[in-house]
């Protein structure tokens, strides 16, 4: 951007406020808008920066799209198993702990956590779902948002009348976790542009998308924590009401028709709960449906709300706008008294009334008469313009709103009019490997750590081994430092345990709604390794290769060089496997520790492929050891005219290696006439060809044991996908 048009717009952005043009919080739109404006004015481009909303809040025309969500007949139970005492027959009892039983029995029930709940939620409207602690309110919002399997779910939910296919659904609308699942060391702002970078298409340029970010650091609320980093328990970072704000930005980047939200006021103190909310607000009067579950909200976040939903033990008790709550209670006969909070005291008398023997039944069955006699009254039909569900997305797009769908064919099903993902892979590859290439310069330590792990490892190899001879001891110690540098690769690999399983949820969170697809994840998560990889096998070949003493000059150190990487690739591809498998980082490491140990037993140093036991020989071939054990192995060795065991060194693996060497050359000249063949002290024994096949590695060149161990680690690449694309879609609360 020139300099001049950027002063032009900060000059104009404070004139904009001083005029007061709109209020004092304006929206989206507005922001987005009115900069675009500035920008045509200042260098004559035609082309202003996207609307979300193509009219103010001052405009004549109706600002809402005609969105109506229904939800009917809602029903959802899971299967509950519980132990219970049952009595012995012919009265023989069993004592267990302090109480006399029979036996103990796994009995299983079905307990209903949505029970029969209808509802709707419109466009520019603000819905809270109450209830006390099990209630089922983020149930709901999980049910209505397609995160609960569809064989369970009973009911139906629609959109302007046309059922929600789940495709459709995961487009036109966003979800935010109760938990603030954030990378700590991005800034607010890099936040929120790697989302606009996802979710926004690859029709918009760089510079719309930063003013769309900037539009909405405003709208948040964010501009004084722009440049803060977001922060966790070891940084520093913004506080945990912007971080609030921040995950609600990440998720209406893209401007949805529908989001739901989880709790989002929880944990906040009063002040960023309101400011929170009052967000949510401005985000449905820009034409979407907003629902979220609240457990208690203030009186003055119940100024903000539109309607209310409370639910008692997965039953509706109200569903109504708040202003309507006094009058409700009062015809139920326990009006609410002057001055007191109405949610308060609706939330303490169904947990009065949940107390009785009867429950909330007579509540329940009072709250279907009311809606009844209100649908009576206004009737049933909801207003939606006469607009089906393709005009109406058509409409919200042309608008502003659902800027993923900007550009789409216009198809004749919904489902059609919007893409899947807003960009193509290779561009989701390039923003993943971007964002991960920016925490790990803000994180040195970590590769730091584990650079100096492999650093002193090879140090203390070099220095243990250094400068081996090549006599039958030092083949011996040859094979011993080949094994452990070779194990030594995999288990510094499993540092990379912890990197997914701290970015499970965000990825879950992202890939749930068609961020980036899990195949660019996973490739990106590859690429991004191989940099750090590459570094450390150059360490540790550079470390070790001539303080050792190994053979093959340049060549051989670069084979070696390839073995160890290729080592690195296989066991952090391995141990990327199992963090999509293993939930915890504990008994992670456990497992990986375990099962390198078994792969280091059966490759072929500690017994020989020949000597296994024929029921345990599929297990040599699945060692991820075996492979560059042997590569390495042929690269030192494979040399046929190279000696290694020399006349009398033949009894230096023997109790006859402390005899005097004359004794030696008398028993060599000995063996000579007993099996005759001239034998001197200079006849070469052992050549590397020998020791080769000594140690069963004849399968396989060095090169197919390179290829085979860097196949490993595209297979179990494979597999992590794999994990990653069954996890996701089971992942349904």
């Amino acid at each position: 951007m020139p300099r001049v048009v950027a002063e032009n717009e900060v000059d104009s952005m404070a004139a904009f406020y001083q005029r007061g043009q709109v209020a004092a919080s304006p929206s989206l739109g507005e922001l987005l808008k009115f900069v675009g404006d500035i920008r045509k004015e200042a260098n004559g481009d035609e082309t202003p920066a996207h609307r979300v909303l193509e009219m103010s809040e001052t405009s004549n025309e109706p600002r809402s799209l005609p969105f109506v969500l229904k939800f009917n007949n809602l029903t959802y139970s899971v299967k509950v198993r519980r132990k219970m005492a049952v009595p012995s027959l012919f009265g023989r009892r069993e004592r267990l702990g302090d109480s006399s039983v029979g036996s103990e029995h796994l009995f299983s029930r079905s307990k209903v956590l949505l029970n029969d709940i209808s509802g709707e939620a419109r466009d520019g409207e603000l819905v809270a779902v109450l209830g006390a602690s099990g209630s089922g309110k983020s149930t709901l919002i999980d049910a209505l948002a397609n995160r609960i399997a569809k064989g369970s779910l009973k009911g139906t939910v629609t959109l302007n009348g046309e059922q929600l296919e789940s495709r459709l659904l995961k487009v036109i609308s966003a979800y935010v976790m109760q938990d603030d699942l954030l990378f700590p060391m991005l800034t607010v702002e890099e936040t929120l542009m790697f989302a606009a970078e996802f979710r926004l298409p690859r029709t918009f340029s760089k510079s719309k998308k930063k003013l769309r970010v900037q539009a909405l650091i405003d709208q948040l609320g964010l501009r004084n924590a722009a440049k803060t980093v977001i922060g966790d328990e070891g940084h520093r970072g913004v506080s945990g009401g912007e971080r609030r704000r921040v995950s609600i930005g990440i998720d209406i980047i893209h401007d949805p028709i529908i989001l739901f939200l989880d709790e989002p006021t929880s944990g906040l103190d009063s002040t960023s709960a309101y400011m929170v909310v009052k967000v949510l607000q401005r985000i449905a009067q820009s034409g979407s449906i907003v629902m979220m579950s609240v457990h208690q909200p203030s009186y003055r976040l119940l100024g903000l709300l539109d309607r209310l939903l409370f639910l008692s033990r997965g039953q509706p008790v109200y569903n109504g706008s708040p202003a309507e709550l006094p009058l409700f209670f009062s015809d139920f006969g326990r009006p609410i008294p002057d001055k007191e909070n109405r949610t308060e005291f609706a939330l303490d008398l169904i947990r009065e009334l949940e107390g009785t023997p009867g429950g909330t039944k007579r509540l329940v069955e009072f709250n279907k008469t009311w809606l009844n006699r209100k649908q009576n009254l206004n009737g049933n039909e909801t207003p939606t313009h006469g607009l089906t569900l393709k005009e109406a997305i058509s409409a919200s797009i042309s608008r502003g709103k659902l800027v993923s769908g900007a550009g789409a064919n216009n198809g004749t099903n919904p489902t059609a009019m919007v893409p899947t993902f807003a960009n193509p892979m290779w561009m989701e590859m390039a923003v993943l490997s971007k964002r991960s290439f920016t925490n790990s310069r803000r994180m040195p330590e970590l590769f730091g750590i584990r650079l100096a792990a492999v650093t002193i490892t090879g140090f203390i190899l070099a220095t243990v081994f250094w400068n081996l001879d090549n006599s039958p001891r030092g083949v011996q110690e040859r094979l011993g430092f080949f094994a452990f540098a070779m194990s030594t690769t995999f288990y510094t690999c499993a540092d990379a345990l912890p990197v997914f399983l701290q970015e499970r949820y965000i990825f879950m969170r992202e890939t749930a709604y068609n961020a980036y697809r899990r195949s660019s994840y996973v490739l990106s998560h590859s690429l991004v390794s191989i940099p750090s990889l590459i570094f450390l096998s150059l360490a540790f070949a550079a470390i070790t290769f001539w303080a050792v003493g190994l053979a093959g000059g340049v060549s051989g150190f670069i084979f070696y060089f390839f073995v160890i990487l290729a080592s690195f690739w296989a066991g952090s591809s391995f141990v990327t496997f199992l963090s999509g498998v293993v939930p915890q980082v504990m008994l992670g490491y456990t497992i990986v520790v375990a099962i390198l140990a078994y792969f280091l037993l059966f490759s072929g140093f500690f017994i020989t492929r020949d000597r296994i036991p024929g029921y345990w020989i599929w297990f040599h071939y699945l060692s991820l050891v075996k492979y560059p054990y042997e590569a390495v192995l042929q690269n030192e060795f494979d040399d046929p005219i190279k000696c290694f065991i020399r006349g009398t060194q033949i009894f230096d693996n023997s109790p006859l290696a402390a005899v005097d060497n004359t004794v030696k050359a008398k028993l060599l000249q000995s063996m000579s006439g007993s099996l005759g063949i001239n034998i001197s002290s200079s006849t070469c024994l052992t050549t590397g060809v020998d020791i080769l096949k000594q140690q069963g590695i004849t399968d396989l060149s060095k090169w197919g044991c390179l290829w085979v161990t860097v196949a490993w680690g595209f297979f179990f690449r494979v597999l992590f996908y794999l994990c990653l694309l069954v996890g996701s879609k089971n992942k349904r609360r």
